[in-house]
């Protein structure tokens, strides 16, 4: 499904989840059209698409997740001045945004609590502790069309410009709004070109201009980690959201079971 058919798709439910939560007190981070999108908003969004958007660094998430929002609310305040938040269709979907946020909801309360840090340290002991990080570079790089500009940028950075503001201001990729940070990535991670001058590099180095199919890139190695046992702490809230996401499907065949005996289930096709 294409990012402009998602949003489309998930107008409603956002109407519907925004209608519910007007009332909390969250910071306000954007306003469309004198319409605030919260720090709510966000855990919702990324509750839907975050699955989707990688390893992408911290702030660099955060800030697509406020532009779908964005977006999302751009949409539904042009399906509101063509009128069409009524009628069937409008219906239809809101019916069944509502039975998934009530899903959704049940769950949540369901197997939010039942994931105990006890639990989380058994599985870590038995499945993670004794694996092995591979050698991980941490890297910012800007990305251009073009080496002459490559080029240039290097030599700004040469003569002391910083990195970081450069990246933002000229980077084409993703990671500009954060300066260019790719965060840490093991060999395998980047295309060849890439990774040979990243894990080639001391920490603080920059590498001259590096052609990948991506375009050119300059490349600033900002710190380093040898190969490492991942520690608990690391990996708790990843560890939490697996366990609750696996209980989640374990429990899913009983409730069903149990709900198809205390409720009348008809189908009729």
């Amino acid at each position: 499904m294409s990012a402009t058919s998602r949003i489309l798709a998930a107008t409603a439910a956002f109407l519907l989840v925004g209608s519910l939560a007007a009332g909390a007190q969250e910071a306000v981070i954007a306003k469309v059209n004198g319409k605030t999108i919260t720090e709510a908003d966000i855990r919702l969004a990324d509750a839907e698409i975050g699955g989707e958007l990688g390893s992408l660094p911290d702030v660099t998430k955060r800030r697509v997740l406020v532009e779908f929002l964005i977006e999302n609310q751009l949409f539904a305040d042009a399906a509101e001045s063509q009128k069409l938040a009524s009628g069937a269709g409008f219906n239809e979907r809101m019916q069944y945004w509502r039975r998934r946020s009530l899903r959704d909801l049940y769950f949540d309360k369901s197997v939010k609590d039942n994931v105990s840090d006890a639990e989380a340290k058994k599985f870590y002991d038995a499945q993670v502790g004794n694996a092995k990080v591979e050698d991980e570079v941490r890297a910012r790089h800007i990305l251009v069309d073009s080496k002459e500009k490559a080029r240039e940028l290097f030599e700004k950075v040469a003569y002391g410009t910083d990195f970081a503001e450069l990246a933002k201001q000229y980077s084409k990729d993703g990671s500009a709004a954060s300066g260019g940070d790719l965060n840490y990535f093991e060999r395998g991670k980047m295309v060849p070109a890439f990774e040979q001058a990243a894990f080639s590099l001391k920490t603080g180095e920059v590498s001259n201009v590096v052609e990948t199919p991506f375009g050119y890139h300059i490349i600033k190695v900002t710190d380093h980690k040898d190969a490492h046992t991942v520690p608990l702490a690391e990996v708790s809230d990843r560890l939490s959201t697996f366990l609750k996401q696996r209980k989640q499907q374990e429990l899913t065949q009983t409730f069903i079971q149990s709900l198809h005996s205390k409720y009348k289930v008809e189908i009729l096709i």
